[in-house]
């Protein structure tokens, strides 16, 4: 389980629950920079908000690059610089063989520079925002995901998926470490493992999910002016930094 921070205030908190290891979420950074998520913000500052994330942790941290912002490659460099060992690479439903080359790029790249980076290889066709049919969805997505392993992927990023049959079904006809999204209606983390999932990622979810708490705050500090919601399982502040 890969529970995705946003800053380095988040991924304190998730390497004190005890996690061996952090993701970062693209859309969440994005936004907690003023950005919207899909390559809005430039390669520079999500690269130096990983670096940030990096510095502040002692477990490994892999990051969500999107697409590689154009230069597949010089993504590739700026994220060993910046001391992660992996990243998120999504096609965003475009062409395959183009996805494939920028996953070979980011393998030579890495080890070139000496780091064998974890290549998670995403396709986005069971989002909606794709279009695809959802009659061949299933078969196209084996069909890109064989592609992405056949160019260098170490695990392979299903997200939308989240009924048993279709995971199962990934996981016996790729026979290759299977990425799924935490949403709604997923079964839970120990079902998934026995489905044969090899990784579970939670997205942007922790940060809405803050997101949502924090907009609850303002709500009752507006209409009430209490402070029971701000108050309540609030961490100290002396928890994640030291002065």
């Amino acid at each position: 389980m890969l529970p995705n921070a946003w800053d380095c205030a988040s991924a304190r908190i998730v390497e004190e629950a005890g996690f061996p290891a952090i993701a970062t979420s693209s859309a969440a950074v994005a936004n907690s920079l003023g950005y919207s998520d899909g390559e809005r913000i430039p390669a520079a500052e999500m690269l130096a908000a990983v670096a940030r994330i990096v510095r502040c942790v002692r477990v490994p941290v892999t990051a969500d690059l999107e697409a590689g912002y154009q230069d597949a490659a010089a993504t590739a460099a700026g994220l060993v610089a910046s001391g992660a060992i992996g990243l998120n690479l999504e096609d965003g439903g475009g062409d395959i063989a183009q996805h494939a080359a920028r996953i070979s790029t980011v393998r030579r790249v890495g080890c070139e520079l000496g780091v064998n980076l974890v290549i998670n290889a995403r396709t986005d066709l069971y989002l909606d925002r794709t279009g695809c049919d959802p009659a061949s969805r299933f078969d196209r997505s084996c069909e890109r995901l064989r592609a992405y392993i056949d160019a260098g992927a170490d695990c392979v990023f299903v997200p939308g998926v989240t009924d048993e049959d279709t995971i199962r079904r990934f996981v016996e006809t790729l026979r290759f470490p299977l990425n799924v999204l935490a949403l709604a209606g997923m079964p839970p983390i120990p079902r998934l493992r026995e489905l044969g999932v090899a990784r579970v990622s939670a997205g942007s979810g922790l940060a809405r999910a803050a997101m949502g708490l924090t907009r609850r705050i303002a709500d009752e500090l507006k209409t009430t002016g209490k402070y029971e919601a701000m108050l309540q399982g609030a961490i100290p502040r002396s928890l994640l930094f030291e002065k």
